[in-house]
């Protein structure tokens, strides 16, 4: 790929300017990860407010769909016209549908605003990721993972209480309405302090990869959403005419890539084995996880009679469990480079939560409940960020953004996957039992689909109370067995792990090696002449055509497409 760097030279990445950079980041992050967290906890009053428990999962469904529709177009763009202009954008947008989102009285006019929303936190997730690599080394890169992983668990610990604090004593608007002011201050740090050179394509943009890819992934989540409705089901004809139409634009979309000037996903990535198999374990966890996590606050809600501020303080030992991993195994890649035990156990300990979580019922202590998420979160922050970092070391620098986007685009997919199949299989079998009880309390069969529509926790407690311990093993009994049905896919990505090679880690950041700045001792020495005046020549740094960094055993070379 040909870019051309700003007229005012190679930025001088000093620390200093290194965690300045990396504040801007912070704070897009707390954004997006923020209102994950408070949706999550106020989804069961939203949907039973606005009328929508039976189509529930079309709530996080969107917000996925857009969110990895929209990835690969950041990852490349960021590579080609420079991250920052797209990092402000997605901050604009996200907090914009936010806005939607706080004000909406239809669910489906909701529904809407969370796919903005998701367009929005694409550009966040990604953007901060590639960035990262832009200005800090692979072999010093797990040090930062702490701070990203202490903004998710901040995120994780203050957003279901927030969420919960808002449903019991204001209104769910509120986890959107908190959005503004957060969003507001994520755009001004990013502004002032997000400074990178700027770029100018000289390439085609790949219009018709963008939109076949599009088309593909909109139809997989639409074939697999309508497959598990009751309504429609795998034998309609609808579900079937998105199947097909899947099939065909992903064909159409391989044929377009492979004569694009500028692919929007580069094949020749597919042929690297460490970018590969990487992406294989971000699939089949993402399957897994986001399907265990989607519906866990409305098990403890619903299920265990939790308070919604409650359920929120019952994720806390997952978050502790996620962000202990995470921050250990950053700091143990950095000091010893070795990376690749980390994913193996992290599966593994995913993989027997599950296998737990399958036994839950109404009746399982909550302590068990949090021993349960807390060995699953500390499986998680055994994978993520190691495997991103994995397939960024892997690949030449001018793909950085390509790499981590189509990484994170996979792991997306089978969230959207999981959570669509997995959620369409829970609901219902939560709408076919909640029928049957309030059938058998003399309900007619009108008022009874009018009661499981808008039911809420609100609801659920003024229910007498045969009725409502009935609806609470609804609750366990549809949910819990869909964990068992996550296992197999743990267990491919275990495989995936033990398959995982370790290749040395780069040395080098990829604006250093794209020759956009100077690093290392020689920027620290720069700044210091600068500072005391004693330098009155302007410095530049030659582009890089060699060296370590991001070219490793498997990788793509400097040279590939």
């Amino acid at each position: 790929m040909s870019t051309t760097t700003a007229p005012e030279g190679p930025l001088l990445l000093t620390q200093k300017r290194i965690w300045i950079i990396f504040s801007a980041l912070i704070a897009g992050m707390l954004l997006s990860s923020l209102d994950q967290t408070i949706v999550s906890t106020a989804m069961p009053t939203i949907v039973g407010q606005l009328g929508g428990v039976e189509h529930q999962t079309w709530i996080t469904t969107a917000y996925l769909l857009a969110t990895t529709i929209v990835m690969p177009i950041y990852g490349k763009f960021g590579d080609v016209l420079g991250r920052r202009n797209l990092f402000l954008f997605a901050i604009a947008l996200f907090t914009v549908a936010s806005i939607g989102c706080a004000f909406a009285t239809d669910f489906w006019v909701f529904v809407v605003f969370r796919a903005i929303q998701g367009l929005g936190g694409g550009g966040l997730m990604i953007l901060s990721q590639a960035i990262i690599a832009d200005i800090v080394p692979a072999n010093e890169r797990g040090k930062y993972m702490g701070p990203l992983g202490g903004i998710f668990g901040i995120s994780a610990v203050a957003g279901p209480l927030l969420g919960g604090y808002f449903v019991d004593h204001l209104t769910w608007n509120w986890a959107f309405y908190i959005n503004i002011p957060v969003g507001i201050a994520a755009f001004a740090i990013a502004w002032v302090t997000l400074r990178l050179p700027a770029k100018r394509a000289t390439k085609r943009i790949d219009v018709p990869g963008v939109v076949l890819l599009s088309i593909a992934t909109a139809c997989l989540i639409f074939f697999t959403d309508f497959g598990g409705d009751a309504a429609e089901g795998w034998t309609s004809p609808l579900t079937w005419s998105f199947g097909a139409a899947m099939v065909l634009a992903a064909v159409a979309f391989v044929m377009v890539e492979r004569r694009a000037e500028d692919p929007i996903i580069p094949l020749g990535l597919f042929r690297n084995r460490t970018f590969v198999t990487s992406t294989g374990i971000g699939l089949t966890l993402g399957l897994g996880m986001f399907a265990a996590l989607a519906f866990m606050p409305t098990f403890l809600q619903m299920a265990s009679g939790t308070s919604a501020a409650v359920s929120g303080l019952l994720l806390v030992p997952m978050i502790v469990g996620l962000m202990g991993t995470s921050i250990y195994s950053g700091i143990a890649i950095s000091r010893t480079g070795h990376y690749r035990k980390y994913p193996i156990i992290g599966t593994s300990l995913t993989l027997v939560t599950l296998l737990w979580m399958s036994t839950l019922a109404a009746s399982t202590p909550i302590w068990v409940i949090c021993t349960m998420l807390f060995v699953f979160g500390a499986g998680l922050g055994l994978i993520m960020q190691v495997i991103v970092l994995v397939v960024q070391n892997s690949v030449a620098p001018t793909m950085i953004g390509v790499a981590t986007s189509t990484n994170n685009y996979f792991r997306e997919v089978g969230a959207s996957l999981g959570v669509a199949v997995f959620g369409a299989i829970f609901t219902s079998r939560l709408s076919e039992r909640l029928r049957e009880t309030f059938a058998a309390s003399g309900a007619s069969p009108e008022a009874a689909g009018e009661a499981t529509s808008s039911l809420d926790p609100a609801t659920l407690n003024a229910l007498p109370d045969q009725v409502r311990d009935a609806v609470v093993s609804d609750y366990a009994e549809s949910l819990a067995p869909v964990f068992l049905y996550l296992v197999p896919f743990l267990a491919i990505a275990l495989v995936l792990a033990l398959l995982l090679r370790e290749i040395p880690l780069s040395d080098t950041s990829g604006m250093v090696a794209r020759g956009e700045a100077i690093g290392g001792e020689e920027a620290v020495r720069l700044e210091r002449e600068r500072a005391a005046g004693a330098s009155g020549t302007a410095v530049t740094a030659a582009p890089s055509d060699g060296g370590p960094a991001g070219v490793h055993g498997d990788g793509p070379k400097r040279s590939d497409p």
